[in-house]
């Protein structure tokens, strides 16, 4: 551990904040070279849960200095930019489901766009085969990023001047922070990777392995945040930083250019609502799949007896196994950007379209995916997700993402950012699988300007009109149904937050046709399922989701995920 030079988080953004006042509640100092992990808070003020400590810490003291949910939320997204750079991002994008004090739900939209110059068959060579790797690693994979801007649409929200929600960050990034040993461990298998796919070389690599309770200092990345305190949303998408991505490109023969940058917008988006057994949820819409997908599953399971079925049996897995086929084979024709594609939402999230689609279920066999093809309708894994409450009744779901651990692998020379490697999330030729074996079709075709499909669900439950659930997850195209597992936890078998998040997940994804199970998944019921017919894959881990669930009471249990570093911060 660091010994000298240490200095305590947030101890500026309180001398900014307070602005000479007293502080109604002193934000908790956090020394950034000794941290622990935290995987539950209670409490009756307010809770944030994301994937890193510090991270986590940072947006809780801003909600103590007087900011609200979306002031955290916002800081906690800029801190994890530095503290957990396999997702946390300023060089990617993502979705914020927010639920207002005011009654409001707002869904905010900063998806990544394709490069003005992208076209269809870029990732096809002069047979017309799929090369996934120029999607996947390189200057070529990366989409137009969108954090910055989605957190600056976000700001009209908040309460504190931006520059004092950024500070943490810029502090984290200049002066460094201890990694942990999962960090370390992420950092030493990237090694080779973060040489090959750059143009300089990054702070991410150094002579020997990286070890838990090394620091990592980013000051190129520590001047870029700088440049957004000091000039704004301009302050990334045009001057000095603009001009650093657009070298990075050259250099690496990406096609990102100056245009494509400053004619970045984040846009408000109209939430995804429904119904189930008297709660209200609002999730994310499209170009987030998990807002068609996630009101199918749980409408296609609503008139069944699910809860007498009770958690992970046989009959309960079975059912929603065979739900999520349905719901994932409709992804991969229908769902695309909408600004792009008629995408027939109305008839695909209808309660008569869910019957429909459950007419051929058997609930004594396996289904096969060769025979459920997407319905008859006339007419995107490393990610991060982070959940926030205040006292006053604001609720904050966002799911961010670079798509896959550490992006492109490519960090921008100079100003110290992952870029994202979200063309991947295109279809790059009907039919052809990405890098989470989704497959696609014209729907997620790449056109310029258009935001790649992506399967991040950000959520809030409302029961009586109030936040109930704020809950969401990274993990590819495991995310839908990772959420959705998690309201039926909760929502049908009851369960409190700690176990909904932490006990085994199970995935279904029509292609391929397999169901995945972590190793803890119960042995017995794997055995039934195999006898049925269903071909059982045991993976790792799926998902890290962060759930805050507000008891009738007005307090609140939040949950960290067990499956990494997730912390969970609460007053």
């Amino acid at each position: 551990m660091r010994k000298k030079n240490t200095y305590i988080l947030l101890v500026a953004v309180c001398l900014y904040a307070c602005g000479g006042n007293r502080a109604i509640i002193s934000p908790k100092q956090v020394n950034p070279y000794q941290y622990t992990v935290q995987k539950k808070a209670t409490g009756t003020h307010g809770a944030v849960v994301s994937a890193h400590p510090l991270a986590s810490e940072a947006g809780l003291a801003i909600l103590k200095l007087g900011g609200n949910a979306i002031d955290a939320a916002i800081t906690t997204q800029l801190t994890l930019a530095v503290v957990y750079p396999a997702a946390g991002n300023i060089g990617g994008g993502g979705f914020l489901v927010a639920h207002l004090a005011d009654g409001k739900d707002v869904t905010l939209d900063y998806r990544e766009k394709a490069p003005g110059a992208a076209t269809r068959d870029m990732y096809l060579d002069a047979n017309g085969n799929a090369i996934t790797a120029l999607s996947v690693n390189g200057h070529l994979a990366s989409g137009v990023p969108g954090t910055v801007a989605g957190l600056f649409a976000a700001a009209k929200y908040s309460k504190l001047p931006f520059r004092k929600l950024i500070q943490p960050a810029i502090d984290l990034a200049e002066k460094g922070f201890v990694i942990t040993a999962d960090e370390a461990s992420d950092l030493n298998r990237s090694r080779e990777a973060f040489i090959k796919y750059n143009t300089v070389t990054p702070a991410f690599v150094k002579a020997s392995p990286w070890k838990a309770g090394d620091t990592l200092v980013q000051k190129d990345l520590a001047n870029t945040l700088k440049r957004i305190r000091d000039n704004g949303q301009a302050g990334f998408y045009e001057g000095e930083t603009a001009r650093l991505i657009v070298a990075e490109m050259q250099r690496g023969k990406g096609i990102i250019t100056y245009d494509d940058l400053k004619s970045y917008a984040a846009r408000d988006r109209q939430p995804s609502i429904f119904d189930y057994k008297g709660y209200k949820v609002v999730t994310m819409p499209l170009p987030s799949s998990g807002g068609v997908l996630l009101p199918q599953m749980m409408k296609m399971i609503e008139d069944k007896p699910i809860k007498s079925y009770g958690f992970q049996t046989v009959q309960s897995v079975q059912l929603m196994t065979e739900v999520e086929r349905r719901a994932y084979a409709d992804r991969a024709k229908f769902l695309g950007d909408v600004d792009f594609y008629k995408v027939p939402i109305k008839t695909l999230t209808s309660d008569a379209y869910a019957k429909q689609r459950m007419k051929d279920y058997d609930p004594n066999k396996a289904g096969s995916s060769t025979a459920v093809q997407a319905g008859i309708v006339p007419e995107s894994e490393e990610t991060t997700h982070l959940s926030v409450y205040d006292s006053q009744g604001n609720a904050v779901a966002v799911t961010t993402t670079l798509n896959g651990g550490y992006g492109s692998k490519t960090v921008v020379g100079g100003a110290g950012f992952l870029l994202n490697n979200e063309m991947d999330d295109f279809s790059v030729k009907p039919g052809v699988p990405n890098m989470y074996g989704a497959v696609g079709g014209d729907a997620n075709a790449i056109v310029p300007g258009k935001r790649m499909l992506s399967s991040m669900t950000p959520t809030i439950v409302l029961k009586n009109g109030k936040p109930y659930l704020v809950v969401g997850t990274p993990g590819g195209t495991t995310i839908t149904t990772s959420v959705f597992q998690t309201l039926v936890n909760i929502l049908e078998f009851d369960m409190n937050a700690d176990d909904a998040v932490n006990k085994p997940k199970f995935h279904h994804q029509w292609l391929p046709d397999e169901v995945m199970v972590e190793r803890d998944f119960p042995q017995a019921v794997r055995e039934k399922l195999q006898q049925m017919g269903y071909k059982i894959t045991v993976r790792g881990a799926i998902g890290r989701t962060e759930v805050i669930r507000v008891l009738p009471d007005g307090s609140f249990e939040a949950v960290g995920d067990k499956r990494g570093d997730d912390h969970a911060a609460g007053y």
